[in-house]
């Protein structure tokens, strides 16, 4: 159940978050705004996933040669459908 919230519920969040606020800035504050957001966006989601990281191995003790792979997995998955939406809403 751990790997399940901690390796695919928590980085699929925390993209949806972004996501959110990218579409947000695209729309009400134009395409600059939602550069500069994508390059702060990038800092956050390296923080939230080394947090992860450090909150699955150290804290709960999971195995991180499953951890690790599922966590990431997520995280690019994620981080690619938000790439891709945030780009349809660019071209708009």
């Amino acid at each position: 159940m751990e790997f399940f919230l901690l390796g695919v519920l928590c980085p699929a969040l925390l993209n949806l978050f972004h996501l959110v606020v990218g579409i947000y800035i695209v729309i009400y504050q134009g395409n600059v705004y939602s550069i500069g957001f994508s390059a702060m966006s990038f800092f956050t989601k390296t923080i939230g996933l080394l947090f992860l990281t450090w909150f699955g191995v150290d804290y709960f003790e999971l195995n991180f040669k499953i951890y690790i792979p599922i966590l990431t997995f997520t995280w690019f998955l994620t981080h690619m459908v938000e790439a891709f939406v945030i780009q349809g809403y660019l071209k708009k």
